[in-house]
């Protein structure tokens, strides 16, 4: 059984940790706010950019000449998965599930011979895949000293990708990162870059419809396609940003409630042991005076 000075010692130290995790849950939540507008702000300009290639690509991606990062290399061989976590960690589940997905995707490509390749974009994933698939790596990329992501941090990323793809070092490049809903709520998510995943468009502008487009499809696809490499991946970092912060308030919201449970349980034990100790010493004083 600890003694009264192990109890009040580990009280002392619960206490400390509470003040700890309460300071990191008010900081996350500031800095949540901050990500939340961010990855708000960048999801009307991806959608929308998502929405003109959509409107260009339909008529250009038969064609036979139509760009690389549009139509792909003809095959699915070699894949590249650029896995996007944070460089630090107390963020509850919010790594670890990414790390899932993207462990679920490697499994399922090389159960069908595919050669996989992995790009960590952040220190967490790389720690968290290395265990199982070190092999599989290529330098890395990471934003230990940067305080807020921007776009110059995704073009970093997306030059690495496009100048691979350039090279005929991968012919498919997919990336993992979490899509931020709430501060209880993260998807992880995996988005194919290359080729680009354009959804069709519904036919608002009606059947039969055609357009003319100055200078001709390829020659805007050939511009817009590296563009939008960037903007995704821009989006899918300043997501990933919002979600971190967001996981991460949730989990030292968590820590705080488990602290003050902790200290009230040791503060019963404390006490329940020091009224032992009271009762002994009583009964000992007592005991001696009788015996005089």
């Amino acid at each position: 059984m600890p003694s009264l000075k192990d109890l009040k010692n580990r009280i002392d130290s619960v206490k400390s940790t509470k003040k700890i995790t309460k300071a990191m849950q008010m900081v996350a939540a500031a800095k949540l706010r901050r990500a939340e507008e961010a990855a708000e702000s960048a999801r009307p300009y991806a959608e929308r950019m998502t929405e003109v290639l959509s409107s260009i690509a339909a008529s250009a991606k038969s064609n036979d000449d139509a760009p690389a990062l549009l139509s792909g290399t003809g095959s699915d061989k070699r894949q590249l998965l650029v896995v996007c976590t944070s460089e630090r960690g107390l963020c509850g589940g919010f790594n670890s599930s990414i790390v899932k997905l993207a462990k679920e995707h490697i499994t399922k490509l090389r159960t069908e011979n595919k050669d996989v390749t992995i790009l960590c974009v952040g220190k967490k994933g790389r720690e968290q895949l290395k265990r199982d698939f070190s092999e599989l790596f290529i330098e890395p990329i990471m934003f230990e000293g940067v305080k807020r992501i921007g776009y110059g941090e995704a073009e970093q990323v997306a030059d690495v990708v496009l100048k691979s793809f350039e090279n005929d070092e991968y012919d498919v490049v997919t990336l993992f990162y979490s899509e931020f809903e709430s501060v209880v709520s993260q998807n992880p998510t995996a988005l194919q870059l290359i080729p680009a995943s354009i959804p069709e468009l519904d036919g608002d502008a009606g059947p039969g419809t055609q357009h003319e487009y100055e200078p001709d499809e390829n020659t805007l696809l050939a511009s817009l396609l590296p563009k939008n490499v960037t903007t995704q991946i821009f989006r899918a970092l300043l997501e990933n940003a919002a979600s971190e912060q967001g996981a991460r308030m949730s989990a030292m919201d968590n820590a705080t409630r488990n602290a003050s449970d902790m200290v009230d349980k040791l503060s019963i034990q404390y006490n329940r042991s020091r009224q032992a100790a009271i009762t002994s010493e009583l009964i000992e004083i007592i005991s001696g005076a009788e015996a005089l």
